[in-house]
């Protein structure tokens, strides 16, 4: 049984692996679930250009420890939220995360899969994608579409050479000295196959 993506990532990926993609037409990105682009959030400008190198060995998941979204407009206005506090309170480039997780089930598109972020301190920062769950889930968990989007990106990064397919998905508390990504959501990616403590 296939887990986490399904048949038609598999072939994509298997595609890449072989170079077929692009004698097919068939781009790793296009294998990949919509993300929804900066532009649609309504992201600021971007004034972040340190790039990462890729294949990128290591994901950090991490909660923004704010308020919850369920819909796209609601998610959308607490993406902007999340953007305006790292850009314009804390003076950072763009938004910190390289992608935001809505309990809407959609994935938005922060720093995207090659800028360098800025969730994770100085050491993961430049050898990690940042994923951020936009909520607070110390005492419960996000929604399983939610968990299907990022399993979702995940799988989506390997496909399109982002992320190595021998990749390492870390809790923000693994990194650095937080509570993040809340206790009932790093139970839950502890039990996901990446995961190494």
């Amino acid at each position: 049984m296939l887990r986490h993506g399904g048949r038609a990532l598999l072939a994509c990926a298997l595609l890449a692996l072989l170079g077929l993609g692009a004698a097919l037409k068939t781009p790793a990105r296009s294998c990949c679930s919509p993300i929804v682009p900066r532009r649609e959030w309504k992201a600021l400008a971007s004034e972040c250009s340190k790039r990462l190198r890729q294949p990128v060995r290591y994901v950090v998941v991490s909660h923004t420890a704010g308020s919850s979204c369920s819909s796209p407009d609601s998610c959308q206005q607490q993406a902007r939220n999340v953007q305006h506090y790292h850009a314009r309170t804390l003076g950072w480039c763009d938004v910190g995360y390289n992608f935001l997780i809505g309990e809407d089930g959609l994935v938005y598109e922060g720093r995207g899969w090659d800028i360098k972020g800025d969730h994770a301190g100085p050491t993961w920062n430049p050898i990690s994608i940042g994923i951020t769950f936009m909520g607070n889930y110390m005492d419960r968990v996000p929604p399983a579409r939610a968990l299907r989007a990022a399993q979702s990106l995940l799988d989506c990064g390997v496909a399109r050479g982002a992320l190595s397919s021998n990749y390492e998905v870390k809790g923000h508390r693994d990194v650095q000295k937080t509570l993040s990504p809340g206790n009932q959501l790093y139970e839950i990616i502890q039990t996901w196959q990446h995961y190494r403590e």
